[in-house]
């Protein structure tokens, strides 16, 4: 394990299939016998601890801080001012996981595959004016040139791409 794990961001517009490309790459570096870290952008506030239950009646009493701790798991929930950067983010992953993938965060510097579907991307690819992307993953028949083009028949191909860009 390394002390910064890399970290590639996967972009898109919404509904293009970001998720789902995150879900089968952590099945393929999980089966490698990766570790594998996430990081979800989220552009409004969010909640995903649940109405009523302990944490949440910590939180809305004032808690800055909450931690749920099982021997399975750990939670941090933790009240900000601002938005930590990506590269706070990764800190928090130091040690952890050989590698990070981060769903969003196009105006990072980090390293970025975008996912196209051209029936929501109408005004065409976002690697035409956000830096940084060396991929697209697509079912389109676009040229895309000249980035690498995976298609969705070939995550494993992209996966090992991924490995000798970041691992």
């Amino acid at each position: 394990m390394i002390d910064n794990p890399p970290l590639i961001a996967i972009i898109g517009r919404s509904k293009t299939g970001k998720t789902t490309l995150i879900e089968r790459l952590i099945e393929i570096f999980k089966y490698q016998g990766y570790r594998i870290g996430t990081v979800k952008h989220h552009l409004a506030d969010f909640d995903f601890d649940l109405k009523g239950k302990d944490s949440w009646r910590h939180r809305q009493a004032g808690a800055d801080v909450v931690v749920m701790s099982s021997p399975a798991q750990l939670a941090f929930i933790e009240k900000r001012e601002q938005e930590l950067s990506l590269a706070e983010i990764q800190r928090l992953f130091e040690n952890k996981v050989d590698l990070i993938l981060a769903e969003g965060f196009k105006r990072s510097h980090y390293p970025k595959i975008e996912v196209y579907r051209k029936k929501v991307g109408e005004h065409g690819l976002l690697a035409e004016r956000v830096e940084g992307v060396i991929a697209v993953v697509t079912d389109e028949d676009i040229n895309c040139a000249p980035l690498p083009l995976f298609r969705w028949s070939e995550i494993e191909r992209l996966a090992e791409f991924i490995k000798t860009v970041a691992l």
